[in-house]
């Protein structure tokens, strides 16, 4: 048993939108291939968000990224615990220069949900929150209840520390939201989100 097993899941779709809806108007997000990207597009599209629809691994780094080039702004990962595994190598580079303006949020159903729901490995016995505190990440916490989205949200806003917070959601399946396929769109309207020129 492991310590997630423990602990109340929540409704991923629900939280989701709970946090969405409190971010600033300035943050920017990076999505994780799959669900990740459903729920923040059925939240509500938004210009900043940037949805990786197929780089398995990438959206820790990008946000990595993200958050060293634009310092004034919360940027936050939206990913799964299988997306997020496949690069968790990145939380040694995060935890080497804790960007304060980064936030990484792990939706984590202890599965492998775009290949067909087999147990992931922090349904085995992996601690994500002790792992990220492993690699230097000091406030790193586990959500388990509604309430504590508030919380999450003032620390996004506040942008003085590295936050890892580890999602703990059930297995549902909610009605997919897709966000737009079209690679080019997506870098065009994030780049402009940035006060970028698009070409």
């Amino acid at each position: 048993m492991t310590a997630a097993d423990t602990h109340v899941r929540l409704d991923r779709r629900r939280f989701v939108a709970e946090l969405v809806s409190r971010l600033p108007d300035d943050a920017l997000m990076v999505t994780g291939l799959g669900a990740s990207s459903y729920d923040v597009f059925a939240a509500g599209d938004r210009p900043g968000t940037f949805y990786l629809w197929g780089a398995m691994g990438a959206a820790v780094p990008l946000a990595l990224g993200l958050a060293l080039a634009q310092p004034e702004r919360p940027v936050v990962a939206v990913t799964g615990d299988g997306e997020h595994l496949m690069g968790i190598g990145a939380l040694a580079t995060i935890g080497a220069v804790l960007p304060p303006n980064l936030t990484v949020v792990v939706l984590d159903n202890a599965h492998f949900g775009e290949t067909g729901m087999q147990p992931s490995h922090t349904g085995l016995g992996t601690d994500p929150v002790a792992v990220a505190r492993g690699f230097g990440i000091p406030d790193a916490l586990r959500i388990t209840d509604h309430a504590q989205t508030d919380d999450l949200a003032t620390r996004i806003r506040a942008r003085t520390a590295t936050t890892y917070a580890q999602v703990l959601i059930t297995t549902g399946e909610p009605p997919r939201a897709l966000p737009p396929r079209d690679g080019v769109s997506n870098k065009n309207t994030f780049r402009a989100a940035l006060g970028l020129n698009t070409f």
